[in-house]
């Protein structure tokens, strides 16, 4: 294809491929984001809301919920239409940070690329359900008897996991001043 007038050609007769990196990270978003969905949408055709399996007593069961906050039920009790519009604008801007986060980064930050692509999968998971139903489906119930930690899916694991690589990265590289974690401005 000749190049549009006015345009030079960078590169004549040679097409443009994707990098490893791109590749990498769109596999890594790409299966925890099947597996989000797949396990939600086995949950819901599954399950009746609010039903509870017991998988190990008194530790962990699969419970159908429905969040229509964030984490831990943030801004769940605020109108429907303000939260949804809410959470919508704040995954989106997320998801193209997060895009650019990963286009900037050098082939060797691999534990970057890992982190930030499982928070890439898990944020579009969810952001999934938010316009297609308007709240999250939850399902994993770890508990020690009666007192419960909030139950999430597999994007939020994803994300949590994806968080606490980028912490440790963090902290093992002292911050991301450091000249092995800068961050390259990619080309847009």
């Amino acid at each position: 294809m000749p190049p549009l007038p006015g345009r030079p050609c960078r590169h004549p007769g040679r097409r443009k491929i994707v990098s490893p990196k791109s590749t990498l990270a769109g596999l890594i978003s790409g299966a925890v984001l099947v597996l989000d969905q797949g396990t939600k949408f086995l949950v819901d055709k599954t399950m009746a809301l609010h039903q509870s399996i017991d998988i190990i007593p008194n530790f962990a069961s699969l419970t159908y919920l429905r969040n229509t906050g964030a984490a831990f039920g943030f801004l769940a009790g605020s109108r429907s239409s303000l939260r949804i519009v809410f959470f919508v604008l704040v995954s989106s801007v997320a998801v193209g940070c997060i895009v650019y986060l990963i286009r900037g980064l050098r082939p060797a930050q691999k534990t970057l690329l890992l982190s930030l692509s499982l928070i890439l999968g898990g944020a579009v998971g969810n952001l999934i359900d938010r316009l297609r139903l308007g709240e999250v489906i939850d399902f994993i119930d770890l508990h020690w008897y009666d007192l419960h930690w909030p139950a999430f899916n597999v994007a939020d694991s994803a994300i949590s996991i994806g968080v606490v690589l980028l912490f440790i990265q963090v902290l093992r590289k002292g911050s991301f001043e450091n000249s092995k974690l800068k961050i390259r401005n990619p080309k847009i």
